[in-house]
């Protein structure tokens, strides 16, 4: 083997697999993200938190969980810094009293519209060389795979504007 590696021509650039090009965009996208969230005083999860309460309503802490990927005993720390700030609010079940119900309160959804809004725009420069057609068909493409590599079956995949 490594006399056929000494043979090839390496004068050509190294073509990376697309699993590392897309972890290299990935890791972009998500530094951009992150850095831009944290100027607004926000992470990433409380983010997707936000959002999956704003598309699919109140919801378990487990529920919510399982929406966003993001573990249990992480999601905590993240629900309580939203309720400290008056994002969410966090109450007992009515149908089972050891289980909390999380919904996202009306200064939530003020925030969350100003993080959609940072995040859209950060998204333009993430994609900037990409037409609006070749974004689409990248997140076709991207959603084909999350949805194939899900072990739960697919998630929420769209972003919507939050709306009051």
């Amino acid at each position: 083997m490594t006399d056929a590696m000494d043979e090839q021509d390496t004068s050509a650039p190294l073509r990376l697999p697309p699993s590392r090009m897309l972890s290299l965009v990935a890791m972009h996208a998500d530094r951009l993200v992150s850095e831009g969230l944290a100027r607004e005083g926000a992470r990433k999860w409380h983010y997707a938190a936000l959002m999956a309460l704003h598309q699919a309503g109140s919801m378990s802490q487990a529920a919510l969980s399982r929406l966003t990927g993001v573990y249990r005993s992480d999601l905590v720390s993240v629900i309580n810094e939203l309720a400290e700030r008056g994002f969410v609010e966090r109450a007992p079940d009515a149908a089972d009293r050891r289980r909390n119900v999380v919904t996202i309160t009306p200064r939530g959804r003020e925030h969350l519209r100003r993080l959609y809004t940072l995040v859209t725009e950060l998204q333009d420069e993430v994609f900037a060389p990409l037409t609006g057609q070749e974004r689409e068909q990248l997140t076709g493409l991207l959603i084909r795979l999350m949805e194939h590599h899900s072990p739960h079956g697919p998630s929420w995949s769209s972003s919507r504007p939050p709306t009051s």
